[in-house]
């Protein structure tokens, strides 16, 4: 698979929604995280992120702007002992209980299925990085309707052992912008991962489209420690 520029695959799509990347710095010493949101209603873009405990969760800028919560206030990122999970919706919460109950990442998405917001029916993307005594691993999932088709879910999981230095996995909602919008497609994007996680982060928010983007969310984590650094960026402050 060729490797994509993380920058070009953003710069050349207003609107890939929310979107998940997770790899190996090139001197393969952290894991890295990204997580973006965006969006196109007023009630989508009045979103910030805040730290909660060791994740984070999105809540209103506004609160009196606040009009449905139901699919905008979640906890993106959630820490179970040595599990990071990241998602773009609450089963970042269905994830840690069922894990926590000894399930697997897959086993507790298959209890989840895409967003009940027709017509679009966003795709859940969630991804779960594992570090434990100098190891690590990540996996991806996405849960998508049938081109539209709201009756059927595809699950799909894609796994990666063994990370390669320098490279990530990039996953969003939307394939592109459009009306309805259209689901991605597709395996994960092989992309490019720096080094330093203060570039990381200004590349992607550069990148994104101005208009859409809401909050950035980035970690590095030690493999060899687990200790971890987090940045955020918020549109809105």
């Amino acid at each position: 698979m060729e490797k994509l520029s993380l920058a070009n695959e953003l710069q050349s799509n207003a609107y890939p929604g929310r979107g998940i990347v997770i790899g190996k710095t090139p001197d393969g010493t952290k894991a890295a995280i990204a997580y973006f949101i965006m969006g196109r209603s007023e009630n989508s873009r009045n979103r910030v992120f805040v730290e909660d405990g060791e994740g984070i969760r999105t809540q209103a800028f506004d609160p009196s702007k606040l009009s449905d919560p139901s699919l905008i206030i979640y906890a993106p990122v959630r820490v179970l002992g040595n599990k990071t999970i990241v998602t773009n919706g609450d089963q970042t919460d269905t994830i840690y209980e069922l894990m926590d109950k000894q399930m697997t990442f897959e086993q507790s998405l298959r209890t989840r299925e895409f967003e009940p917001d027709a017509p679009n029916y966003t795709p859940r993307i969630s991804g779960i990085l594992h570090i434990e005594n100098g190891e690590y691993n990540y996996a991806m999932s996405i849960l998508k309707s049938n081109n539209g088709k709201p009756d059927a879910c595809n699950r799909y999981t894609f796994a990666y052992s063994n990370p390669v230095a320098g490279e990530g996995h990039f996953i969003h909602t939307y394939k592109c912008d459009g009306n309805p919008l259209p689901s991605f497609e597709g395996e994960p994007k092989l992309v490019d991962v720096p080094n330093d996680m203060n570039e990381f982060a200004n590349t992607v928010w550069n990148s994104l489209n101005e208009e859409n983007k809401v909050s950035l969310f980035i970690r590095y984590i030690d493999i060899a420690t687990g200790k971890y650094e987090t940045k955020i960026i918020n549109k809105n402050q």
